[in-house]
C-alpha cells in the first residue's frame, strides 16, 4: 500500500454534472483530494512471465498451499502482519458529528496516509454501512483475516466502548480506539512534562476533565494508571459521582474510580483549587472559573476548533498551555500516538494492546522533549522524526514484557 499523495484525475475543468466550476478552482483542499489521497502500490516487479508465474499463478499457489498447512505463515508471505483496518460507521467524524460512511471517507483515508508518513504501517480506510453494534462486531470479525491490526475511528460513544471490548475478545490482534486511547496517550504525555516543569509528580495533582465521552472516560482511565493523585470527570450535568440516577453503565463505572474527593455540583465548582484542567468535550469555561484553578495550573483545553479556554485567557492563570490546535504551541495531537503504537505491537504480533503498552508509549512520547522541556514545548511535534521509533520501540518491549509477544 502506497499512503502517498497522488492524483490520477487531473482535470479540473468542469464538475460532475459538466456544468458550474468545480470546487477545485477555488479551494485547495477539494484539488488536493480530487481522485482520493492514497493508491495501491505493488511492492515487488511484474515485468515478464518469469515474474508473471511467481507474483500469480502456478507460484501462488504453493504459497497458498503452506499457509493453509501452517496458518501462521501468512504472517511472514502475506502482507497481513503490516497492515491496520481504519474502521468507522461514520457517526462522530471530527467534529462534524454523524455524517455518514460515505463522508467519513476523506477522513480515514487521512488517518490511512497519517499511518504509512509517521509510522511506517500501511493502512486501508474501511467505512461501514450499519450503526448497530451487533453488525459492526461481526463485520470487523469476518474482515480481520486480512489485517494485523484494527484501528476503530470515529464511532460515537458510548457504542463504541462495547464494540472495542468485543473485538477485543474475538480477535487475537490489537484492536485500538484511537478517539480514546490516542488521546489518552499524549494527554498523558504533555501532562507528565508538564509536571516535570513544575518539579511535581504526577501523584500531586489533581485533575478535571470536561467530557465524558470516548476520550474523556479514556483520559480519565490512564490518569489513574499512571498514578494521578485525583481525578473528576464532568458532563453536561456536572461531575460524575456515584450519588447521581442518572448515569449511564460507563458512566457508573467511571464514578467508581474516579473523584476520591466526592465533587458534586457544576464544573465550575470543580476547577476551584485544581492543578489541571483537561477539555475533550467543546463549549466555553468561564474565566473566573480559570482564575480559580491553582497556582501554576495546566489548561490543556482540546476541543477543536475552538477551545474550551482560548490560549490567550488561559495564559493569565496557567503555567503550561495545551490545545488540540496546529496553530499554537503544545498541540495534543494523536498523531503523535497511534503510528507508533501500531507499529510497535505489528512489530511483534502482538495479540492486543495493553495499559502497559499505553502507558509505555506515554512515557517515550514525553522522554522525546528532554532537555529541551519548556511551558510551551511539553510535547513534541509530529514531525519530529525522534518520535515513532522511540514510541514503536518502547511498545514492542512492552509487549514483549507483558506476554502479548508472540516474537
Amino acid at each position: 500500500m502506497a499512503a502517498e499523495i497522488v492524483n490520477p484525475r487531473s482535470d479540473n475543468t468542469t464538475d460532475q454534472d459538466g456544468g458550474a466550476e468545480p470546487l477545485d478552482s477555488f479551494d485547495p483542499a477539494f484539488a488536493l483530494h480530487r481522485g482520493g489521497k492514497m493508491a495501491v502500490q505493488a511492492t515487488v516487479p511484474v515485468r515478464d512471465k518469469d515474474d508473471l508465474s511467481l507474483a500469480y499463478t502456478p507460484g501462488v499457489a504453493r504459497v497458498c498451499t503452506a499457509i493453509a498447512e501452517q496458518p501462521e505463515l501468512v504472517n511472514d508471505y502475506t502482507w497481513k502482519s503490516s497492515v491496520v483496518a481504519v474502521v468507522t460507521d461514520g457517526t462522530a467524524v471530527l467534529g462534524l458529528g454523524d455524517i455518514g460512511p460515505q463522508a467519513s471517507l476523506p477522513v480515514m483515508e487521512g488517518k490511512a496516509i497519517l499511518f504509512k508518513q509517521f509510522g511506517g504501517v500501511d493502512a486501508v480506510p474501511i467505512a461501514l454501512d450499519c450503526t448497530d453494534v451487533d453488525d459492526i462486531v461481526e463485520t470487523v470479525v469476518r474482515l480481520a483475516p486480512s489485517f494485523g491490526g484494527v484501528n476503530l475511528e470515529d464511532i460515537s460513544a458510548p457504542r463504541c466502548f462495547e464494540i472495542e471490548r468485543r473485538l477485543q475478545e474475538r480477535l487475537d490482534i490489537p484492536v485500538f480506539h484511537d478517539d480514546q486511547h490516542g488521546t489518552a496517550v499524549v494527554t498523558l504525555a504533555a501532562l507528565r512534562n508538564a509536571a516535570r516543569l513544575s518539579g511535581r509528580e504526577i501523584g500531586q495533582l489533581r485533575a478535571v476533565i470536561s467530557g465524558a465521552g470516548a476520550a474523556g472516560v479514556a483520559i480519565a482511565k490512564m490518569l489513574v494508571e499512571a498514578g494521578i493523585g485525583d481525578v473528576a470527570v464532568t458532563d453536561r450535568k456536572g461531575v460524575v459521582s456515584a450519588d447521581r440516577d442518572d448515569l449511564t453503565p460507563v458512566k457508573r463505572e467511571l464514578a467508581g474510580f474516579t473523584n476520591k474527593a466526592g465533587l458534586t455540583g457544576s464544573l465550575e465548582n470543580a476547577l476551584a483549587g485544581a492543578d489541571v484542567f483537561i477539555g475533550v468535550s467543546g463549549g466555553t469555561v468561564p474565566e473566573e472559573a480559570v482564575a480559580s484553578m491553582a497556582e501554576g495550573a495546566f489548561v490543556f483545553a482540546m476541543a477543536n476548533p475552538n477551545p474550551e479556554v482560548h490560549p490567550d485567557v488561559a495564559h493569565k492563570y496557567a503555567a503550561v498551555v495545551a490545545t488540540g490546535r496546529s496553530d499554537f504551541p503544545n498541540q495534543i495531537n494523536n498523531v503523535l500516538a497511534f503510528p507508533g503504537i501500531f507499529a510497535g505491537a505489528l512489530q511483534v504480533r502482538a495479540t492486543r494492546i495493553t495499559e502497559g503498552m499505553k502507558i509505555a508509549a506515554a512515557e517515550a512520547l514525553a522522554s522525546v522533549v528532554g532537555d529541551d522541556l519548556a511551558a510551551d514545548y511539553v510535547i513534541p511535534s509530529p514531525f519530529d522524526e525522534r518520535v515513532a521509533p522511540a514510541v514503536t520501540a518502547a511498545v514492542a518491549a512492552a509487549a514483549r514484557a507483558e506476554g502479548v509477544a508472540r516474537r
